[in-house]
């Protein structure tokens, strides 16, 4: 009987054991690879599209072979659009899910929330979204905007007598440090542009405001004083409030053009764009583009929406954090495939000089001295479709300056840009 009870507790014992080198040999075969974007909260509208492109991303990669000859395996985290949340969902991937790179946050609060996580524990961050730069890491490869490939030119063109040479700046953004700190660059771009500070506004609302009737109605006051134009930079389902205000008031953008940094195809899906029409959004790609990658592309993403079934997958869009996620993707594999690991100071040293053939048309460049892309500069005017038209864009792409000459002191900082105005 003794012996009967020794068996059974060695084949038991043989049974755990095998099922944990199943498990082994599983988590061996895989490549784990993090996704931190809001899921629930205010960024929900805007981050939800991330997530599941950064799912449709790794199984195109699988489908393609995967990396090392591994599949890509997804961990995907909701941090609830709650700053402190982001840092201890970071944590987790890093430390408890041992991702080999995350792939997230969109709001540069959640970005800052999370960087000491990334630093303390060498972790490796993709940023998909457009920021106000002021920031280099090496745990982070910037794959969105530095503002002179977004901010600075689209003021710029608001000056041009193509853009209506607005005289007078309005500027709106939501509560937090991507608005404040982009709007003290523009606000001393302007200065070095002749603007004096009476003919600037700056207001801020919190996340997820939605009463905009005063504050469209101090617009158009504003406006009385000479042509205006407003800088947008407000951020998340604030968004919708916003532009529905905007039309309930009959401000038009031949009266009071509105150039948006935030706001794209996804924040448009839903809205009567009509009376919107003529107004317009800065970013690096559009889904509008008509070349052969992007229509791969855009068919990809919409085939993508059907089989996964997503909501309202009849009418999902790209836009361009989504294209942002896309190329740091991809571009994260090139290099673990050059690496021939995903040791992060490895696979650091591989992305230097990464080249990828996005669907805005170029072919983009990953800096090997400030981890940012040169990217393509594209000013779009809302259609009423909800779609943009192009009506300005740069012939090649930018190289970022993350520290902006219109910040004071920046003259220090390593990788500061010897030219100043952003072409």
């Amino acid at each position: 009987m003794h012996r009967r009870t020794l068996l059974k507790a060695f084949a038991l014992s043989a049974s755990v054991i095998s099922m944990g080198l199943a498990f082994n040999a599983y988590a061996a075969d895989t490549i784990k690879v993090g996704i931190l974007h809001s899921l629930s909260g205010t960024m929900a509208i805007s981050e939800t599209p991330l997530k599941n492109m950064a799912l449709m991303t790794i199984d195109d990669i699988n489908a393609h072979g995967g990396v090392l000859g591994k599949k890509l395996e997804p961990v995907v985290v909701d941090p609830a659009s709650n700053w402190p949340l982001f840092a201890e969902k970071a944590r987790q991937l890093l430390t408890q899910d041992k991702v080999a790179v995350v792939f997230g946050c969109w709001t540069s609060v959640s970005r800052k929330s999370v960087l000491p996580v990334f630093e303390e524990l060498n972790g490796l961050l993709f940023y998909p979204v457009q920021y106000e730069g002021e920031e280099m890491s090496p745990n982070v490869f910037y794959t969105g905007a530095a503002p002179n490939q977004q901010a600075i030119p689209a003021v710029q063109y608001l000056m041009s007598e193509d853009g209506g040479a607005a005289k007078r700046f309005f500027l709106l953004g939501t509560d937090y440090v991507y608005p404040r700190t982009t709007n003290k660059i523009l606000r001393n771009y302007l200065h070095s542009k002749g603007v004096q500070d009476k003919d600037i506004e700056e207001v801020y609302t919190p996340f997820g405001y939605s009463d905009y009737q005063t504050i469209v109605a101090n617009i158009k006051k504003f406006a009385a004083g000479g042509k205006t134009a407003v800088i947008s930079t407000i951020n998340g389902d604030s968004n919708v409030p916003f532009y529905k205000e905007l039309a309930n008031q009959g401000v038009k953008a031949t009266d009071i053009p509105v150039v948006a940094f935030s706001v794209g195809e996804e924040e448009l899906r839903g809205i009567d764009t009509k009376p919107l029409v003529g107004n317009l959004a800065a970013w690096n790609y559009f889904e509008s583009l008509d070349n052969p990658t992007n229509k791969k592309f855009v068919a990809e993403w919409k085939a993508y929406a059907k089989s996964h079934n997503l909501p309202n997958a009849d009418t999902v869009v790209t836009n361009d954090p989504m294209e942002a996620t896309w190329v740091g993707m991809h571009m994260w594999a090139q290099a673990v495939e050059k690496a021939g690991t995903t040791d992060v100071d490895k696979v650091r040293a591989a992305m230097a000089g990464q080249t990828f053939k996005a669907p805005s048309g170029y072919t983009l460049t990953m800096d090997a001295t400030n981890h940012h892309l040169h990217k393509p500069v594209m000013i779009g005017e809302i259609e009423s479709d909800g779609q943009f038209n192009v009506v300005w864009q740069t012939d090649k792409p930018v190289r970022a300056q993350p520290w902006s000459p219109y910040i004071p002191g920046n003259e220090n900082k390593p990788d500061y840009p010897v030219k100043s105005t952003g072409k």
